[in-house]
């Protein structure tokens, strides 16, 4: 119980502390209709794969760390979107690999080599059916948020370059323009996400019965029972089945091979993570075999554990 509690606050203030991130960058916006704001995910919904981790391949490319490291954090980061907040144990872990990322490095650093990441490995990404949903709300005057487990840093980039309002996301503290190596609160997922919107909601004086909210896992449920407009985008089968019994909207723009564009986190996307990772190693012909071959038996454990737990799910 008390670790239910904790966690509960924990969520409450990784929701405030995003809510606050972005009310400072949206403070200029005066919208036409105040009291309806549209909220979407990112990974999966508005942007094909996990946004992190195409960052995380970007960094990679230019030395940040090893390959290897990447192998490990897309494994962690699979296990946590199959387990999801169930997992205390795997929510720490993809906390300390998203922290490993940036510790130690200039604030200003990690945007200016997200803007060039984008460019290379996201902005070709983007469900253009989902954008043409969020430009919907625009041009009827609604403020469009981007809420993501993604870092704030991230978020708000792609929200800009999508021409959003601004974007909820993980807040990770830095002092004097350096990454600490800590978050505020946790991760902003499944609850954190719908404490991060509640928390907006006030500040802004939005009406959430009025509001709309898109996501394409079961995960997000918090965050689409708040409002009064859910749609499911891209759905997971658990959500699939959730939006067909509440009676949601379901918007599925994946065509052909779906499973293969959707990327991290469904089961046959540890496998396209891990071909992912091995063309770029394949490519990156300074790698030494030794760490090629490490690095894909960290990515074929994931595939395997991946489809097995969404196997016996």
């Amino acid at each position: 119980m008390a670790r239910s509690s904790r966690r509960a606050d924990r969520a409450a203030l990784a929701g405030a502390a995003s809510a606050a991130a972005a009310e400072v960058e949206a403070s200029l916006v005066v919208p036409a209709d105040p009291s309806a704001a549209a909220f979407f995910d990112v990974d999966n919904t508005m942007m094909q794969g996990a946004s992190i981790y195409h960052f995380a391949r970007g960094l990679a490319a230019r030395d940040f760390f090893t390959w290897r490291d990447l192998a490990q954090f897309a494994w962690k980061q699979v296990a946590f979107r199959v387990k999801g907040v169930e997992d205390p144990a795997h929510m720490e872990e993809a906390k300390e690999a998203a922290l490993a990322f940036v510790a130690g490095h200039e604030v200003d650093e990690v945007v200016r080599l997200g803007e060039e990441i984008y460019d290379e490995l996201m902005a070709g990404r983007i469900w253009s059916g989902t954008r043409a949903l969020a430009q919907l709300h625009l041009d009827a005057g609604q403020r469009v948020w981007l809420v993501t487990a993604a870092p704030a840093e991230l978020a708000s980039l792609i929200a800009r370059r999508l021409g959003l309002t601004g974007a909820l996301g993980t807040v990770a503290e830095s002092r004097d323009g350096i990454y600490t190596g800590r978050l505020v609160g946790e991760p902003l997922h499944g609850p954190a996400k719908a404490e991060a919107i509640r928390a907006l909601a006030d500040r802004e004086g939005l009406d959430l019965s009025r509001c709309s909210a898109y996501s394409d896992s079961v995960n997000d449920l918090p965050m689409l029972s708040l409002v009064g407009h859910p749609v499911a985008v891209n759905p997971d089968a658990p959500l699939r089945r959730e939006a067909r019994q509440r009676g949601w909207e379901i918007r599925d723009f994946r065509t052909g091979r779906k499973a293969a564009r959707v990327g991290v986190p469904a089961a046959a996307g540890a496998g396209a993570v891990a071909g992912g990772i091995a063309v770029g190693l394949a490519l990156h012909r300074r790698r030494n075999t030794s760490e090629v071959a490490e690095a894909m038996n960290v990515l074929q454990h994931a595939a395997s554990s991946a489809r097995g737990r969404l196997t016996r799910h």
